[in-house]
């Protein structure tokens, strides 16, 4: 009889979903760093690249975007059920690359605690038996002043436009990876208004729900 893996017993992970501009990269790396943990976020991108053979430019330049192979042929399925990482003239796939980015995030999860951004990760994740999903959202007039605040050359409506934007390409990657629904409370454990309180006290929330729930002491 094989061996029960032990570190099932003891790691944990933080999946963050967010809108952009809630504030949900930097209540990740806060976490992270709070519970002294690892933080995925480009890392995983560049780490997925690098198993699959795979310039993490591409990686980049695809990252949580709605597939574009709907027009071909490919071996697909849903979640992270075999599927191929190229096509026949040795290009990867967008399901390849989902395929990379799941193999990591499940590869890392048996053997370390972390937080991770996005990337429909808490699907990925969904067997594991201690992970704690959130969602982190905030008014459109929050999101656009933090926008700004860290681009300074573009306008609230530029803002406001990129962000519809890119919440929009978010939605269809998640909707489209899983079985859920992006943003909607069922799909989360925790969903958190970042504009309601500090960021510390954001932070002192999820601990205290991951305290709760016996992830940590």
């Amino acid at each position: 009889m094989a061996a029960e893996k032990k570190t099932d017993e003891k790691n944990y992970v933080i999946t963050v979903g967010r809108q952009f501009g809630s504030g949900g990269r930097e209540l990740g790396k806060a976490l992270a760093n709070e519970l002294g943990i690892n933080y995925y976020d480009k890392e995983l991108l560049a780490e997925a690249a690098r198993q699959a053979g795979v310039d993490p430019e591409y990686f980049e330049s695809r990252d949580e975007r709605f597939p574009s192979f709907m027009h071909g042929l490919f071996s697909f399925s849903m979640g992270v059920t075999p599927m191929c990482y190229y096509t026949g003239t040795g290009a990867i796939t967008d399901d390849g690359l989902y395929k990379a980015i799941s193999n990591f995030l499940l590869e890392k999860a048996d053997s370390e605690s972390f937080v991770v951004v996005g990337r429909s990760a808490d699907y990925i994740l969904r067997d594991h038996p201690r992970v704690t999903n959130i969602f982190v959202h905030a008014p459109m007039e929050e999101c656009v002043r933090r926008i700004t605040s860290r681009a300074d050359a573009l306008t609230a409506e530029k803002a406001e436009a990129l962000a519809r934007r890119t919440n929009k390409w978010r939605a269809d990657y998640y909707n489209f990876f899983t079985d859920k629904e992006w943003g909607h409370a069922t799909s989360y454990d925790l969903t958190i208004d970042s504009s309601l309180l500090t960021m510390a006290d954001n932070v002192a929330i999820v601990k205290e729900f991951l305290r709760r729930r016996g992830y940590i002491d």
